[in-house]
């Protein structure tokens, strides 16, 4: 239902916002977000660049109560969804918590993690060779014990949004089942993995029918063919493969409702195609007779600064040390700053969520700095703030990508919790906390327009 009234800036950062452990929150009325940027170079009305903050009519509707309530989140990254990687091993595809150096996780850290602040967390989980030959494709037992005791923890340790998906099973040209490329050429491929996402969801679902509206089920990743939608085959058509995409969504939702019991009307995400938000033109959601699906997206541009880069010589590095508009020519990516954000984030607000379609997203994150070099240490600070505040603005919860050890494996450094001890590592509280204040805080004169007015200056 819309109202129309006018808003403040203050009352619009005041409204969209959801404070922690506040599970029922249906909250007052939902100001939208300030428009998205104007493609054609338009400032909307503000002078210094930001183009944040300028309150329009207010909407209430299930989607901003629903994203609202789920507020920031945290990723069990590298943990059940950590898997024996090389060809030549007995143990090849085979999940494995501890297999990527991470200590087995523990109630203590997950508990620490919600002490902290955060209200969702998802927990990755990749089956690939936990999942038994055609026709049943029957699910280890011990691993799905696992999975389950795991959820356990995060219940008992307070969260009241808990997400569980199939993770590293979509196939980037490395094997797995999930083999998008070619079941968009070959059509019984197609309905042979359909069979197989089709089981697995069931036995899924059916180990977790009795479990409340506190647990949500995510259908894929990231299902790309590996080109993360730069391939040549993808490129030249790329309906081929996302409505193999959305055939697939059709699938899981079909199976998760089918074993009844609380999964009839249970949340569920469905994810674009490698969970690009410029890809959702491609996404056609699956009929869901319980109308409770969420979109899911992921948001780690530009990509070079947040997750790093691999160079020529195998080894990871961090080409940029700065990101926003503060930052100097060299010193950051040429694109991609607070205005993309802006872009990205409204175009998901005006589609979905001013539709009464509720968006998360997924995995957000920046690759961590050494706080010695304090010019990129701010930066990254203000990066995780800014996206953080921006996400409130436009009523998108976000998730942390948390994958424990430094840097294992691969480029990517995002590390702030142990997940033995819930400990934070050196320095990564700063980070956490300047997410977490870029969402929960709601002093009204703390707005996008502020953080932005605060980006370091160097």
């Amino acid at each position: 239902m819309k109202r129309f009234m006018l808003f403040t800036a203050a009352t619009l950062a005041l409204l969209c916002c959801g404070m922690p452990g506040n599970a029922n929150n249906d909250g007052p009325d939902v100001p939208p977000p300030p428009p998205s940027t104007n493609p054609e170079g338009g400032d909307n009305g503000n002078q210094n660049g930001n183009p944040g903050d300028k309150p329009d009519t207010p909407l209430e509707n299930d989607a901003t109560r629903r994203t609202l309530q789920m507020g920031m989140g945290w990723n069990l990254g590298n943990q059940l969804d950590a898997y024996e990687e090389s060809p030549t091993s007995s143990h090849y595809l085979m999940p494995d918590e501890n297999v990527w150096g991470n200590p087995t996780v523990t109630l203590q850290a997950i508990t620490k993690v919600r002490e902290a602040g955060f209200t969702t967390i998802r927990i990755p989980v990749t089956w690939l060779a936990k999942i038994g030959p055609a026709p049943d494709y029957k699910i280890d037992a011990k691993w799905m014990a696992r999975v389950t005791e795991v959820v356990g923890y995060a219940r008992t340790a307070g969260f009241d949004n808990i997400i569980v998906d199939t993770h590293h099973d979509e196939d980037h040209d490395d094997g797995h089942w999930q083999d998008i490329k070619n079941a968009a050429k070959d059509k019984a491929l197609n309905e042979q993995i359909k069979k197989e996402i089709a089981a697995v969801w069931t036995q899924i679902a059916n180990n977790f029918k009795d479990a409340g509206d506190w647990l949500m089920f995510e259908g894929f990743n990231e299902l790309n063919d590996g080109g993360w939608g730069h391939s040549a085959e993808f490129k030249a058509n790329p309906r081929l493969q996302c409505d193999v995409l959305n055939e697939w969504l059709q699938v899981f939702v079909d199976a998760v409702r089918a074993t009844g019991g609380n999964n009839k009307t249970r949340w569920l995400g469905v994810s674009t195609y490698c969970a690009n938000p410029t890809f959702a033109k491609y996404l056609v959601l699956p009929d869901d007779p319980a109308n409770r699906l969420m979109v899911s997206v992921h948001y780690y541009d530009p990509s070079d600064y947040t997750l790093g880069k691999e160079g020529a010589d195998g080894k990871s590095y961090l080409p940029y040390t700065d990101w926003g508009h503060t930052g100097a020519p060299g010193y950051k990516h040429a694109k991609y700053d607070e205005d993309h954000v802006q872009e990205i984030f409204g175009m998901l607000y005006e589609n979905y969520i001013a539709k009464n379609i509720p968006v998360y997203i997924g995995e957000i994150g920046c690759s961590r700095r050494d706080k010695k070099d304090a010019r990129a240490w701010a930066f990254s600070l203000y990066y995780m703030e800014y996206i953080a505040k921006a996400a409130r603005t436009y009523c998108l919860p976000a998730v942390l990508w948390d994958c424990g050890g430094k840097g294992v494996p691969g480029p990517e450094h995002h590390y702030y919790f142990r997940h033995d001890t819930g400990e934070y590592y050196p320095d990564a509280k700063e980070a956490v906390d300047a997410l977490l204040k870029g969402w929960f805080n709601d002093d009204p004169t703390y707005t996008l327009q502020s953080v932005y007015d605060s980006a370091p200056k160097f």
